[in-house]
């Protein structure tokens, strides 16, 4: 049963509309160095392609700044449109107003209050890019982190928690820290002009515990929608899990509107994994559907051999491959359920529950494959290519399924 959602405004960034009345939006972040027009594109592309509703990019430099125009018309040649979300530290006061086309073509502007300047110019810094935003319609993140955290605000509260006659942890104090400066700032940005509906808000954080602690303290004291992220994930299994526990007790909780899973790649590595843990997140809780979900056991002792481990993967890779497509030409196919089983204890009952799957032999089994679809039996497989076969069965089932709808649409 799908969570009751936290209710906030809508904020529209670019052609993607944030918040509650709204699907969860998937969103990622390039790696590239944004002056290189080319290369960043080009992931940018990839991360479009791969699921990404949002893309961020750094613009931490004027070389960086000059680029995104080049940048946008690259991926408008090749068919991408999805919105850019620019990412300030330190002097996005400067290039904001330096490069206006820059200011223009990007869908959101990341702020972090505590890396807008120190003192005097804080306010001053802030204000500039708040009046950039105001200027071109453009919608704000206030994305407070704990790494980088508004010093000022840190201090008055410890301040006044010395002075306390039962001085809190100060864990708490910096998550206080964190709510405040995020509320501050959006209650600034609005006495400056900034509508209400076009700021959104991230308090980050690396530890999952204190992730709930930071949101769930937020979380009622605003209506703005929410981006949550687990910062500094890490790399591989661990950034995975980690991001899973962290985001998944928020999001059964109806908060989150906007999601970033923030792994570290591998050196070379495709940036697309990080879109494809936050996607399989959000179908894992039953909050969106992005591609059919494929069941596959984890094999035994019964299936000593590995050929339905690589039948399952092959599946799982070629739905993956043909989702663009099929995304297009057959309303509602993302909800489909494939299994590919191996052996013959669960392997017909799961078939039999998905749409389409197949059960293959164990070791010492009868080497013949039944398929079932829609809980019938359909035809059973043997012989060399029974990967070939399942495959046409299923592109043959997804035609017949889902054709269907789009004709009668």
């Amino acid at each position: 049963m799908t969570p009751p959602r936290r209710q906030t405004v809508t904020t529209w960034v670019g052609n993607v509309p944030v918040g509650s009345s709204h699907p969860i939006v998937v969103q990622s972040m390039t790696n590239t160095d944004t002056a290189d027009a080319e290369a960043t594109a080009l992931q940018v592309a990839q991360l479009a392609r791969a699921g990404s509703e949002l893309v961020r990019v750094t613009v931490n430099t004027r070389e960086a700044a000059a680029a995104l125009p080049e940048i946008v018309a690259r991926l408008h040649e090749v068919g991408i449109d999805v919105p850019i979300v620019g990412d300030f530290h330190y002097n996005g006061h400067i290039l904001l107003a330096e490069f206006p086309e820059t200011a223009r073509l990007l869908a959101k502007y990341r702020i972090n209050p505590g890396n807008v300047g120190a003192g005097q110019h804080h306010d001053a810094n802030f204000a500039t890019m708040i009046e950039v935003a105001k200027a071109f319609g453009k919608p704000v993140r206030i994305g407070v982190n704990w790494g980088s955290l508004d010093q000022q605000v840190l201090a008055r509260l410890m301040d006044e928690n010395a002075r306390r006659g039962s001085p809190r942890s100060g864990t708490d104090v910096m998550i206080d820290a964190m709510v405040v400066s995020a509320l501050e700032s959006a209650r600034y940005a609005e006495q400056l002009g900034l509508p209400h509906h076009q700021i959104i808000i991230s308090v980050k954080v690396s530890s999952a515990p204190e992730l709930w602690q930071v949101y769930r303290q937020l979380a009622p004291l605003c209506d703005y929608p929410l981006h949550l992220g687990l910062t500094e994930a890490g790399m591989g299994m661990k950034g995975m899990v980690a991001s899973s526990v962290a985001l998944s007790p928020l999001l059964t909780e109806g908060i989150g509107d906007t999601i970033r899973v923030s792994l570290t790649p591998e050196p070379g590595a495709s940036r697309k994994l990080e879109v494809e843990v936050a996607q399989q997140i959000l179908q894992s809780l039953g909050l969106r559907q992005f591609l059919p979900q494929v069941t596959s056991c984890p094999g035994c002792g019964r299936t000593t051999s590995t050929f339905f481990q690589h039948l399952a993967q092959q599946i799982q890779d070629y739905i993956r491959d043909a989702m663009p497509d099929w995304k297009a030409r057959y309303p509602g196919v993302e909800d489909m359920q494939v299994a590919v089983m191996g052996c013959i204890v669960n392997g017909p009952g799961e078939s039999k529950h998905a749409n389409i799957g197949i059960s293959l032999p164990g070791t010492g089994e009868d080497p013949r494959a039944p398929v079932y679809q829609d809980g019938k039996l359909l035809t059973t497989l043997k012989g060399p290519r029974i990967v070939e076969d399942f495959q046409a069965l299923l592109e043959k089932y997804v035609e017949e399924r889902y054709g269907r709808q789009e004709v009668g649409a």
